[in-house]
Parts: C-alpha cells; structure tokens; sequence
C-alpha cells in the first residue's frame, strides 16, 4: 500500500463508446499510451449502465453517435445529467457532420470524424481533460472561498434598509463608475467593497486594499504610486505602488478621509487621466483600475472645513453606499448572530446548535457601538468559551448579562406641578419617533420594538398626527385593544 503523500494521483478514467471492436480497441490502446485508463463497452445500454454504476463521474466520455440499440446522444445526455464538468467527444462518419454539430450545442466537447488518427484522438483527448480539470478547480476554488468568505446574509440581513443596500451594491457592482462607501466604525465597509469587486467583471483581477489612516505620510506616496530606483534615501529598487498593483481589479481606500491633501492632488489626476505617476519618476503609465473609496468620518464637513479637496469628493461620491449602524436594522442582531455562530461552530468542529433565548434577547437589547464587527467578535469569543450545544446568556460579557431591561428617562414632579396628559403625549409622541427612527418608516417592525400592535401604532400615529415616509406593512388582524 502506497502511503506517500506526494504519491502520482491515479490517471483518469475514459470511458469509450463504440460497437465496432477493431475500433474500440485502436481508441483504448491510444488513450492507454497516453496515461489514461479507460473501460470499453460496445453500445448505449451498457454506456448508460456504466456512467450510472460508477461512483465518480467520469472525466470524458467518447462515444460513437450512430449505434445498433441506439445514439451516441442518449449516451451524451447521461453522462451530463450525471455530472455537468463531464466531456463528452462524439465520433462520427463525414456524412453525419450535422449530427456531431448538433451534439456539440447539445454540450459535447468537440468531435472527431472517421477515419481519424490514434494521435489526433489522443491529443483532442488530453484538451478535453484539461478543460475538466479547469473546470474541477475552480469549482473547488469557489467552494472554498465560500466556507472563507462571510455571505451576503452575514453582511447585510434581511432588515429593509439593508435589503435595500443589497439591491444597490448589486446595481452598482456592474458599474464601473467609483463608489464611497460611509457609515460608522464596524459596519462592515471593507465586506462590501469586497462583494462589490466578487460582483463585477473585475472578479478575476486583484482587489488590494489600502489604509489610508495606517500608512506614515512619507510613506504613502510611495506605497500608492510607486516609486523608481533612487528617487529618494532608502530607493534601492523600483516598485509598481498598489495602484499599479491593482491593474485589472480593484483599489480600495479605506479611511479615505486621512488622506493628506497633497496626495489628494494626485489621486484625483489619477481618478481623472487614468495615469499614474511613480515618486521620481517622469513618464506617466496608463491604469486600468476601478476605484471603491470608505471611511467613518462626515467627508461633507471635512470638505467644508477644508480638510478634503471638493473636487475628489465628487469625483469619488458618484455612487454613495451608507452602511446604517446595527442599532439601526431592527431584526438583523438575531439573524446575523446565529449565522455567526454556525460559521465560527464549523471552524472550530463543535456541534453548537445555536444561542438561547436569553442571549438573543441580551443581544437585541444591546446598542452596539462597535456594529458589526463588535458582534462578530463577541460570537467568536462565546463560540471559544462553550463546551455546550447552545450560547447561553452566561458566554456574554457582563455588560450584556446585568444591563437593565430597560433604561427610560426619569422624570420628577416640578414645585409648580406638570399636565399629565400633556407630558405623556410627549413622551410618547419622541418614544413613537425613535422607533420608526430605528426601523426605517417600518411601522411594523416599529410596533413590535415597542411591543404594540400594528393597529395600535397606527392609532397612536394618527391620534399624535404623527405622519411617517416608510412602507405600510399590515400585521396579521389580531384582537388587540388600539
């Protein structure tokens, strides 16, 4: 038994369809000289059985089309049904050429005509099996990158104003116009300018990041730009810059708003000319790059302030993404902690089910500052420390377990007294504005965060005169009181 992990991998099987025996055998020999092993049968019902017994499918088919219990296109057919990566390659007389053309729109590989060479077989045989190859890897590839990389549902929830984000990214990903991305600290910024560049055409092309707050401002010239050989103390070489680096994909700024004001300059000529200059340098170079640009700060009043370069900022905001902070997307703390939790239970190998209801209920109390990344972490910490199958209350921080339930104002009874009704219009006429404040006009969602009915918050909005741009969502006719 051979235990060698760098062990040649066993040669692929062809399987080879063909009720001429002399021809069988002539096919088999090549392809046998060629590396690869393959099983011969001598009509469709037993190709059919052949492709349904095994347990992997086969790699290539080759397969005669005309046969006396029937056509090479049943055998066709199978073979794809069975798996879509096979390759299929028909054999034919020159009289039948239509009959080949019409396999191959049918989704055969290629075909071949009688009489044919054991080395033109051969070799049309090797192209068939690298293209499965291809196809096998990046099917992989993609399955991988789907166990690394968060979903959609992770990033944005099903809450409306992120539904809503979710149609934009998508419209906007097929754009090649510049994006800038805002919204506070944590709320996932970076995720989506990744699942902006997966979506475009560029998918193929590097997606290179930039932090624009992290690099030392004698350094970042020459980290965005390049720089040539010399050009200053410490030069010994020449470098592309990430600009350069990101030729074909895309370049993604973050904190755009720490960007010093003379390299602002210099990005816009960029962003305008699709040239870049390296530092020292004195020819410009042509770039082929798609520009996503984020940051936490108000870029409106750093440009009023001065601090950001009016010019950039449109040249930068032609399509606006602002990420709510969580506090904000009523429903999606539940949604996305559990899809957290399953995430980070298959990384770690532990059959962790999902949190109780006691630890949703701390979640969805809880103001989030750190957004999404705050909540992130606190998954994987909980997910860490539980030996159990679900995340109590008791995986959360202190500060989530011992928060009171709720936190109103207080209010004290002036020396000259108050109007009760008046002031209980008042509170509730901002308590009824926070709400749909929080669910975005979603008078729904607004009644459930304030524990009312549907028809009660619509009483209560309509006797305040309270009127709300937002869908009216109808809830389900209950018996409740107004």
């Amino acid at each position: 038994m051979n235990t060698d992990p760098q062990a040649v991998p066993t040669p692929p099987t062809i399987l080879v369809v063909d009720d001429e025996p002399n021809l069988r055998q002539v096919m088999s020999i090549a392809l046998q000289r060629s590396g690869c092993n393959v099983r011969a049968v001598s009509g469709v019902k037993a190709a059919l059985k052949a492709i349904d017994e095994i347990e992997l499918p086969y790699p290539l088919v080759i397969t005669d089309l005309v046969m006396p219990d029937g056509s090479g296109m049943e055998v066709l057919h199978a073979a794809r049904a069975r798996s879509e990566h096979t390759q299929v390659i028909v054999v034919t007389a020159y009289s039948s050429v239509d009959s080949a053309l019409d396999a191959m729109r049918n989704g055969a590989y290629d075909f071949v005509t009688k009489p044919f060479s054991p080395g033109e077989l051969a070799a049309l045989a090797s192209k068939a099996l690298e293209k499965n190859a291809v196809v096998e890897e990046n099917r992989n590839l993609k399955a991988q990158l789907a166990a690394l990389t968060p979903s959609e549902d992770d990033i944005f929830g099903h809450s409306e104003p992120m539904r809503r984000i979710g149609a934009l990214v998508s419209k906007a990903a097929i754009s090649r116009a510049t994006v800038l991305i805002t919204g506070e600290s944590g709320t996932g910024k970076e995720r989506v300018a990744r699942l902006l560049h997966e979506q475009s055409d560029r998918s193929r092309g590097p997606f290179c990041v930039v932090n624009c707050g992290a690099l030392p401002e004698f350094l970042m010239e020459s980290e965005l730009f390049g720089h040539e050989k010399g050009s200053f103390t410490g030069a010994t070489g020449t470098a592309l810059g990430l600009i350069r680096q990101s030729e074909g994909g895309t370049l993604f700024l973050d904190e755009i708003g720490e960007l010093p004001l003379a390299l602002q300059v210099k990005l816009l000529r960029v962003l305008q000319e699709r040239k870049v200059r390296p530092v020292g340098g004195t020819n410009e170079v042509p770039v082929n790059v798609r520009v996503i640009a984020a940051t936490n700060r108000d870029v409106e009043a750093a440009v009023t302030a001065g601090t950001f370069r009016t010019d950039l900022y449109y040249r930068l905001n032609v399509i606006r993404i602002l990420l709510p902070p969580l506090r904000e997307r009523f429903g999606d703390v539940h949604r996305l902690a559990e899809q957290m939790v399953r995430r980070f239970a298959k990384d770690t190998q532990k059959p962790i089910r999902g949190l109780t209801p006691a630890a949703l209920r701390a979640l969805e109390g809880y103001d989030f500052p750190g957004n999404v990344r705050e909540l992130e972490n606190l998954m994987e910490c909980a997910v860490a420390l539980t030996s159990s199958e679900t995340i109590d209350i008791d995986m959360l921080p202190e500060h989530l377990r011992t928060r009171p339930a709720a936190t109103l104002v207080a209010l004290d009874v002036p020396p000259e007294g108050l109007q009760l009704d008046v002031t209980l219009a008042t509170l509730e006429r901002q308590l009824l504005s926070q709400a749909l404040k929080h669910t975005g006009g979603v008078r729904k969602h607004a009644a459930k965060l304030l524990g009312i009915s549907f028809r009660s918050i619509r009483y209560r909005l309509e006797k305040l005169g309270l009127e709300v741009e937002g869908p009216d969502e109808p809830e389900t006719k209950t018996s409740d009181e107004p």
